[in-house]
């Protein structure tokens, strides 16, 4: 059930026992102070109702409140009513006096209702308070004695005795406190003025107030009263000095401040606002000078001070406050005007003489200069002085008065003209100056002889070139000016006998073109040298040279010159092959010479005649005519031949010759003929000296190297052979192998096909004897350095030995073997054909192959021939190859196992092979002779 229900209940039991009860029931009343602990007893309900204890359990006894809390309890067991809950009377009663609290206690069975009134007696646990934290009050300096001003009532939640009952004031000049209570016993206060006021004294008075109320110990509470002092115009403007005084240096710029005023008012507000003014007496020069202003008192400089027109200023200044009646005050102010070093000098040049000749001498006057200042004293007295290096120099000739003179010598050429600065200085603090500069020129005098840029000028003019073409245009330089420059170009006479060169060139003299009076021919002459000279305009006139070198370029203006057998214009020459003449048969050599030279003498040959010929080829730079294949019955028996002779030139120019070669059947018939030729009956030429002087430093050279080789030769011992162990085959020139170990030789014949050079075989370097042998074999592999072990015993030979690649990797080159080229011994003896070395035991597969045969080897070192083999010799059939035999004295076998080709086949190869390689060939020498 809620609260709400319980006590809609309660209401309702309250008002049925008002109902029932009787109102006659006597009331008992309670007092006890506020703010108690709670549990504190109040009364003995039991006793005072006269109510049995043992009736308030079995009856019920309870209190009822009209209030939502539950301040008091009853002790069924004793019946004493206690404090159930704090109590605040101003909480409960507020501003009421008196304050109670009804409850009611109830008992059932019969229900009776008894009427308790507890009175709460009020303790002092409030203190006074003001509404306000802090009271302001404005009032005038012109406020008289005696004046109340109210002051703020001060609450208090306490009722009674404990309510506030007196006010303090701290104690104070000005003002004083009047306590006063009214009839509802409330008490107030007011504030008196006891002193007149004085803003400029005391502008803020603080005072605090202080509210006590009656409780036992008293409590209290404070107010803040501020009380501001309204200003009243009652006090003028006063100045921090009456006199000022000041120096001004003159041309202060304006709006310079050189002073600042200080007047001061007591007073508050516009009262105490202050503007400054000058006041005019009659002189008012100072007017335009000096501004000031209104509101800051601060005086600047509005015009220009000069020292010279016034030196001195007395300004008069007013002070006035806004007040309502204004107040006004004076001071003076005098201005010294300081005078400065304001004026720098000031330069003017009386007399200038410009130009000047660059042989002016030294001391000459160029120039006359006046310096002058406007100030006095030291400020007034320059001292001037030149700046930078300068062939001139300054000279003082009467106070400030100078004069500028050459110091130096003049050079038109390195300066025609020179700025001179002149910088004058005055004694002032600080110094002022001021420069000037003067330019002067210099006049140009004939000091400097032409020059040309070169010493020498090569000219290259091409032979025939036309007369009156201009060659070269020639310039020289003259660093002088105007007449001094002019340069005039003229051709010197040579001083030899030769032809003039004036006559062969000719020179424009103002532009200096230079022009051929005359066709040159490279043939007849070759470089040509003169010299041009130039000469100035001035007095007196300076000249100098430059040599031309005029070298003539050939062109291709001769045709190639046929020699002799072949010179005669116009006639056919003649010339025999025999029939059976092989290709390359040499038939005649076309010799021609061309004046010309370079590409223009580089002559080359040709057969024109008859076109598309495939008889005879002629080489393009030698000359020679060659047959280019042999004769055939369809050939004819007279070709006619037109050789060109034609040179590089451009254009190219030629001639030819026509020679008959005439084709006979045997050479009995070729005839040669012969002509006579014209014998050089000079001396011995230069040409056949140089030749002489060639041939036997040739032949010096070729002895020295045979001596050397022969030295060498004999210095080397036998013990240098020593070094190979392994005999060594050769190939000779007429295709024999030699083997050379022992006394004993054998011989090795190859066929007429077979190469000379086909293969080398050289014995290895230190190789063992027992292990060391050497193979031919086309299908085995070279390895290096690969030997039996020399504990291992040499395996007897076998009659199965093939070709080795060791051989083939020496010499770079294939073996070829033909079985007719079997060497013929004694009938019935083996037969050995072409050698092979390899180094084998008694297994045929057994054997590792040797290392590379000839490398690094001496080729006669060793010689050696090969003969039968060991043991019984076989007996072969004819055409049979032998299998192996062995060279005596040494660990190297040589066995033969040819091929199984078929020798028809084979034969036909080689024809086929043979045909094809001379066609090749013929159309080779055809490709380069087209």
């Amino acid at each position: 059930m809620g609260l709400f229900e319980q006590r809609i209940r309660m209401w309702l039991q309250c008002f049925t026992l008002l109902c029932v009860v009787d109102l006659s029931v006597p009331q008992i009343a309670y007092s006890i102070a506020e703010e108690v602990d709670k549990g504190t007893f109040v009364g003995n309900i039991a006793k005072d109702l006269n109510l049995n204890l043992q009736d308030l359990d079995s009856r019920g006894l309870h209190i009822v409140t009209s209030s939502s809390k539950r301040y008091f309890g009853v002790n069924l067991k004793t019946g004493i009513l206690f404090v159930d809950e704090r109590i605040d009377r101003e909480e409960m009663c507020s501003k009421l006096a008196k304050c109670s609290f009804n409850i009611e206690a109830i008992l059932n069975n019969p229900m009776i209702l008894h009427r308790i009134e507890v009175n709460i007696i009020d303790i002092n646990d409030n203190a006074p308070y003001f509404i306000e934290t802090l009271h302001v009050l404005n009032i005038t300096e012109f406020t008289f004695s005696g004046e109340r001003f109210p002051l703020p009532v001060a609450n208090d939640a306490d009722v009674g005795s404990n309510a506030v009952k007196t006010y303090k004031l701290i104690s104070n000049e000005h003002f004083s406190l009047d306590v006063q209570s009214s009839g509802e016993k409330r008490v107030s206060a007011e504030l008196v003025l006891q002193k007149p006021l004085d803003r400029e004294k005391e502008s803020v008075i603080r005072l605090l107030l202080t509210a006590i109320d009656g409780g036992k110990p008293p409590r209290s509470g404070t107010l803040q009263v501020v009380v501001n002092v309204i200003d009243v115009n009652d006090n003028s403007p006063v100045f921090s000095q009456s006199l000022y005084k000041l120096s001004v240096s003159e041309n202060v710029p304006p709006g310079t401040k050189i002073l600042t005023l200080n007047a001061t008012d007591v007073d508050e507000g516009v009262n105490g606002e202050i503007l400054y003014s000058f006041v005019g007496h009659g002189d008012i020069s100072h007017i335009d000078v000096f501004g000031i202003n209104s509101q800051t008192g601060e005086i600047t400089i509005e015009g220009n001070l000069d020292y010279e027109e016034s030196a001195a200023f007395e300004i008069r200044v007013q002070a006035k406050d806004k007040g309502h009646s204004p107040r006004t005050t004076h001071c003076k102010i005098l201005i010294e005007v300081v005078d400065v070093n304001d004026n720098v000098p000031e330069i003017s040049v009386t007399s200038l003489m410009s130009p000047v000749r660059e042989d002016a001498q030294t001391g000459t006057v160029v120039a006359l200069i006046t310096v002058l200042d406007k100030d006095s004293d030291k400020n007034g007295l320059p001292k001037c002085k030149l700046i930078g290096p300068s062939p001139f120099k300054l000279h003082s000739s009467y106070k400030n008065y100078y004069s500028l003179a050459v110091d130096s010598q003049l050079d038109r050429e390195s300066a025609f003209e020179y700025n001179v600065t002149i910088i004058a200085t005055d004694d002032g603090t600080p110094p002022l100056s001021s420069t000037c500069v003067i330019t002067v020129l210099v006049s140009d005098i004939n000091d400097n002889a032409p020059i040309f840029p070169v010493p020498e000028i090569n000219v290259y003019l091409k032979e025939n070139s036309p007369v009156g073409a201009a060659i070269q245009t020639i310039s020289a330089a003259d660093a002088d000016v105007n007449e001094n420059s002019l340069i005039t170009y003229a051709i010197l006479p040579n001083e030899s006998k030769r032809v003039p060169p004036s006559t062969l060139f000719n020179v424009n003299s103002v532009s200096g073109d230079i022009y051929n009076m005359q066709a040159f021919d490279y043939e007849e002459i070759k470089k040509i040298q003169f010299r041009v000279q130039a000469t100035d305009s001035g007095v007196p006139p300076l000249s100098s040279n430059v040599t031309v070198n005029v070298f003539i370029i050939d062109e291709n203006d001769n045709s190639p010159l046929i020699l002799p057998p072949y010179s005669d214009q116009g006639s056919v020459n003649t010339e025999s092959i025999p029939y059976s003449a092989e290709a390359g048969y040499f038939v005649a050599k076309i010799r021609a010479v061309d004046a010309d030279s370079g590409y223009n003498a580089l002559l080359s040959y040709h057969i024109t005649e008859p076109k598309g010929n495939n008889l005879f080829k002629i080489g393009t730079s030698t000359g020679e005519i060659r047959t280019k294949r042999r004769m055939s019955d369809n050939d004819l028996r007279t070709h006619p031949l037109v050789i060109l002779v034609s040179d590089n030139g451009d254009p190219s120019l030629s001639s030819t010759v026509s020679i008959d070669v005439i084709v006979v059947e045997n050479n009995v018939e070729i005839k040669t003929q012969f002509r006579e030729r014209r014998t050089n009956e000079n001396n011995f030429s230069s040409l056949n000296l140089y030749l002489v002087i060639a041939t036997a430093s040739v032949s010096v050279i070729f002895l020295l190297s045979i001596l050397c080789l022969i030295a060498v030769k004999c210095h080397r011992t036998d013990d240098s052979f020593g070094r190979y162990s392994t005999p060594a085959i050769t190939a000779h020139p007429d295709g024999s192998w030699s083997y050379s170990k022992s006394t004993q030789q054998y011989d090795v014949c190859f066929s007429s096909d077979t190469l000379k050079s086909d293969v080398l075989v050289f014995p290895t370097a230190y190789p063992p004897a027992d292990s060391d042998l050497i193979s031919i074999a086309g299908a085995d592999t070279f390895k290096r350095n690969q030997t039996l072990p020399k504990s291992e015993k040499p395996k007897p030979p076998s009659a199965d030995w093939r070709y080795s690649a060791s051989l083939r990797a020496g010499v770079k080159s294939s073996v070829h073997m033909e079985e007719s080229s079997v060497l013929q011994g004694a009938h019935g003896v083996l037969v050995q054909n072409w050698p092979t070395v390899s180094s084998g035991s008694g297994d045929a597969e057994g054997g590792e192959v040797s290392p590379s045969v000839g490398a690094g080897m001496n080729t006669n070192s060793w010689q050696f021939r090969y003969g039968p083999g060991p043991g019984v010799p076989q007996h072969m059939k004819p055409g049979e190859v032998p299998e192996a035999f062995l060279i005596p004295g040494s660990g190297a076998i040589i066995s033969i196992r040819p091929d199984q080709v078929d020798d028809k086949k084979d034969e036909a190869k080689k024809k086929k092979k043979k045909k094809k390689g001379k066609e090749k060939k013929e159309k080779g020498r055809d490709d380069t002779e087209q």
